[in-house]
């Protein structure tokens, strides 16, 4: 997810795409559901790992700073957060999820080998409006390649590789954004 450095701190995993597709090619053989887990920043990404085939997918930091969310809203020059960390950060390692990345034996903070980060993200309101953008952004993507339920929609789903001129051609460009939209807090 966002806020896991286990790419870079071990060298182990790839993108999430490609994570998703190689995992269905062979948990679909045997009848298990794939989850997608990170890289889901906007409802298209949501869409994509949906029709890649995931069943489901973990949308830590879109829910994080929603109210429902553990902890207590806080401003920062100007603008409403709330804590967000990875069960592989220091505090959340100290406070017992160890033990997920062998570590348990480990008292020492100092000699532990944290995988995550803490960090925060912005205060988004009731999970509701967060719920209802993805749903809306997923049943767009669908509506756009013809797809009338989710098999029909990773049937006729198709993905092509672009480049990183084709990424930032895909965001808002040219233009300053005055205001934020609900479903695209804006910027790559």
């Amino acid at each position: 997810g966002s806020i896991c450095t286990t790419r870079i701190v071990a060298g182990v995993g790839v993108p999430q795409l490609s994570a998703i597709m190689s995992a269905v090619e062979t948990a679909g053989k045997a009848g298990v559901s794939v989850i997608a887990d990170g890289g889901i920043k906007y409802s298209g990404d949501l869409a994509k790992a949906l029709a890649a085939g995931a069943s489901a997918a973990m949308i830590g930091s879109l829910l994080a700073g929603t109210d429902e969310s553990p902890g207590e809203v806080y401003q920062h020059q100007g603008r409403s957060f709330k804590a967000y960390r990875g069960m592989g950060s220091v505090g959340a390692m100290a406070r017992g999820s160890a033990d997920r990345y062998f570590q348990a034996e480990v008292r020492d903070t100092l000699k532990l080998v944290p995988e995550g980060i803490e960090g925060q993200v912005p205060y988004k309101g009731p999970v509701a409006g967060v719920l209802h953008q993805l749903a809306g952004g997923l049943k767009a993507a669908m509506g756009y390649v013809g797809g009338r339920d989710l098999a029909d929609f990773r049937e006729r789903a198709t993905f092509v590789r672009i480049s990183n001129a084709g990424l930032r051609e895909s965001h808002a460009h040219d233009v300053t954004i005055t205001r934020e939209s609900p479903n695209y807090p804006g910027g790559i």
